[in-house]
């Protein structure tokens, strides 16, 4: 349970991060419970529907070299907005694409940083 609580709030803050970032992605009320409801929508999709995204388009990501699964994380950020019910607003899929890309790194950036702090153990 502890780390399910600990990977949505890592999830709130690199969406909130990537929100400020990026234009094409926006939350319209940016306050805590917000976020923490999309964050949990993202993580309820990556765990459910990703698995089975990435087995679907294995071949293609195969033929490009695993650049596909850019497009897969993109079409997870999406559908988490059209879920929403308007709290995420992404403008399009290479926003979309863009914003996986910069969630994941903001999303290492903060694991890291709690480690050294000690919020995560190894």
């Amino acid at each position: 349970m502890r780390n399910f609580v600990i990977r949505l709030i890592v999830n709130a803050i690199a969406l909130a991060f990537t929100a400020y970032l990026l234009p094409g992605i926006v939350v319209t009320d940016p306050s805590i419970v917000p976020l923490l409801v999309i964050a949990l929508i993202f993580g309820i999709l990556n765990a459910i529907l990703k698995p089975i995204l990435v087995i679907l388009t294995f071949p293609v990501t195969i033929v490009t070299l695993g650049l596909f699964l850019f497009v897969v994380n993109g079409l997870m950020l999406l559908l988490t907005g059209a879920l929403s019910g308007g709290r995420l607003v992404v403008s399009g899929l290479g926003a979309a694409i863009l914003g996986g890309i910069v969630m994941g790194l903001i999303g290492m950036l903060v694991e890291a940083l709690f480690k050294s702090i000690g919020i995560i153990e190894d």
